[in-house]
């Protein structure tokens, strides 16, 4: 069976590597998910790939098979608090950290998506790489991708439960001009990102 989208398995043979990656970073409400997997050197699945370009029926068909072939896997919740008061940015490489910290065994490296990481526990400089476009050059960072998604679009299904006014179900937090136009009439929930201030609003409601 094909690997799928030319992934690579590793970045070195025998090493026990973990991919991050996040989910959330651009929504105006909900919290960022974040996501490290380590896979076996031999998975294979064709449908893998970097989360954004899978369907969603793709994606959902995937996750149980990645949690239960995972050699470990963890994915954490960034609140909007904290995500206010770190920054997105930080907040979903702090994100990233937490779940690292719950892999049992522990990665020996990781393979971070995008181009911003900073040293933690033991993982120093020499223990990570960062990869523009990782989600689709590594299988570990795409399957992280993937969990850190579909745990983030089930999350913000449940929030669409008790605030069902704001599309959430639909638009999953992100700035359409349905979440607009509710923020406008109804103002911010305890889940919106205060930080977070795009032009449509202005002047801010926040």
């Amino acid at each position: 069976m094909p690997r799928g989208h030319n992934l690579l398995p590793y970045m070195e043979a025998g090493r026990l590597e973990a991919g991050c990656d996040e989910a959330g970073r651009g929504p105006l409400a909900g919290p960022v998910y974040a996501a490290a997997v380590i896979l076996p050197g031999d998975f294979h699945h064709p449908l893998l790939n970097d989360s954004k370009q899978m369907s969603e029926k793709d994606r959902d068909t995937l996750r149980p098979i990645i949690e239960k072939e995972a050699i470990a896997w963890a994915v954490e919740a960034v609140e909007a608090p904290e995500i206010d008061q770190l920054n997105i940015l930080w907040a979903s490489v702090t994100g990233m950290q937490r779940a690292v910290l719950r892999l049992v065994p522990e990665p020996e490296f990781l393979l971070i998506d995008g181009n911003k990481f900073r040293p933690f526990d033991r993982y120093g400089f020499n223990s990570y790489k960062t990869v523009i476009h990782g989600d689709a050059t590594y299988a570990s960072i795409a399957a992280a991708s993937v969990l850190a998604k579909t745990h983030r679009d089930e999350k913000m299904r449940t929030l669409a439960l008790e605030y069902p006014q704001y599309g959430w179900e639909r638009n999953f937090g992100y700035p359409t001009p349905g979440h607009i136009k509710a923020l406008k009439e109804y103002g911010p929930t305890p889940y919106h990102r205060r930080s977070f201030h795009p032009k449509e609003l202005e002047p801010s409601l926040f």
